[in-house]
């Protein structure tokens, strides 16, 4: 009779343990890391009237982290929280010490072409860009100091892993993340790329979590630059990606 008691306590606590453990992970916060890129010495882009790319993503990303924060059930970790330098290999450390469901990595694009304008969603990328002007952008990120490290310099190993991790789960859900902003964005802005673009996007390399690059627009057209610079479009915009999170995960 004794040992069916204890053996009950037993089987009762380890219920109890278990259903602790099961709350714990229907409870977990969606958790969004949201990278305002470049900072510091690494300005980015740069609008006719001296706007700075880095000033007005680290903006929109601060409206976009004030959003989810307010929303139950979801998490905002941010990049960078001021003008600061962050390399990729600490880029990918907050990703996943935050043990991220979703990176959005923002950017403000440029043209040689001013009349260029609208937002463009990324995923990555390791068979070629989707476009010439995609290759360009990636390019062009790439190689400032901020946008990620020469794979060549890495070993062979880590090579090797870096790009395994844009495949198979994570390139599905990265697809579908960017698919849900892109058609947020499609409603209140003008979209310069009415499909996904896929690039070699460094930043995205290093990650392995479904991860997305948005270009909010070209800062390169002084319309854009203005809009970008306004603090009640930069609502908007945050406001329009937060949408986008929010349809994604009731999808």
């Amino acid at each position: 009779m004794m040992l069916r008691l204890v053996l009950f306590s037993f089987f009762c606590l380890i219920s109890l343990d278990l259903q602790a453990a099961s709350d714990k992970v229907h409870t977990k916060s969606f958790v969004v890391v949201i990278d305002a890129g470049h900072g510091g010495k690494d300005s980015g882009a740069i609008g006719p009237s001296g706007v700075q790319e880095k000033d007005i993503v680290l903006a929109i990303a601060r409206r976009l982290r004030d959003f989810i924060r307010a929303e139950s059930g979801m998490k905002a970790v941010m990049v960078r929280t001021d003008d600061h330098f962050v390399d990729l290999k600490q880029r990918a450390e907050i990703a996943q010490k935050a043990q991220a469901d979703l990176f959005i990595s923002l950017h403000a694009d440029a043209y040689e072409d001013g009349a260029v304008k609208g937002s463009t969603v990324f995923v990555l990328s390791e068979n070629g860009a989707s476009s010439e002007a995609a290759r360009t952008l990636a390019d062009r990120e790439n190689a400032g100091e901020v946008g990620g490290v020469d794979l060549g310099a890495e070993d062979a190993m880590v090579a090797s892993v870096l790009v395994d991790l844009s495949k198979n789960a994570n390139r599905e859900a990265s697809e579908k993340a960017a698919r849900s902003v892109m058609l947020s964005l499609a409603h209140d802005f003008k979209i310069h790329s009415s499909t996904v673009q896929k690039a070699g996007f460094r930043v995205l390399k290093s990650l392995d979590v479904p991860s997305v690059l948005i270009e909010t627009g070209f800062i390169s057209s002084q319309d854009e630059e203005s809009r970008l610079s306004d603090p009640k479009q930069q609502d908007r915009l945050a406001r329009a990606l937060f949408k986008g999170i929010q349809a994604l995960l009731r999808r």
